[in-house]
């Protein structure tokens, strides 16, 4: 009997670890991730975290495009190759470039970047991709 539920269960967490359809975070292929680093002006100030934070959460909200939102403060690490230098950051996933680019131009993300994420940042840094 043992056996018997220790084969179901191996076979439910091996189908809940391999299917994307059921993983919150895999993305299809195809789809673009948006990550933006922002290095605060006075580092560390949680008053400040917090604007970008709630920015980026009424991007999601106000931005069709925006498929999903994981943004968040800095996991300080010891180890040498992790950059924990910056202060905050978010991850956005599209359906498509196209859908990145109207993102840009969306009156909502033009407003937060003006009136939050230039007067609150010393430094910004984008990175974007493709999923395989």
């Amino acid at each position: 009997m043992k056996t018997y539920l220790r084969s179901i269960a191996f076979l439910f967490v091996t189908a809940l670890l391999t299917s994307c359809a059921t993983c919150p975070i895999c993305a299809p292929k195809g789809k673009v991730e948006h990550i933006v680093l922002a290095w605060l002006k006075k580092p560390g100030n949680a008053a400040d975290r917090a604007k970008i934070v709630a920015a980026a959460k009424d991007l999601k909200a106000g931005i069709p495009q925006v498929k999903a939102l994981s943004v968040g403060q800095v996991l300080l690490s010891e180890r040498p190759i992790v950059d924990d230098s910056f202060d905050v950051a978010l991850v956005m996933r599209f359906n498509s470039k196209e859908d990145m680019q109207a993102y840009e131009k969306h009156p909502v993300h033009v407003k937060a970047v003006k009136e939050v994420l230039q007067p609150l940042t010393s430094k910004v840094v984008v990175y974007d991709f493709v999923t395989e």
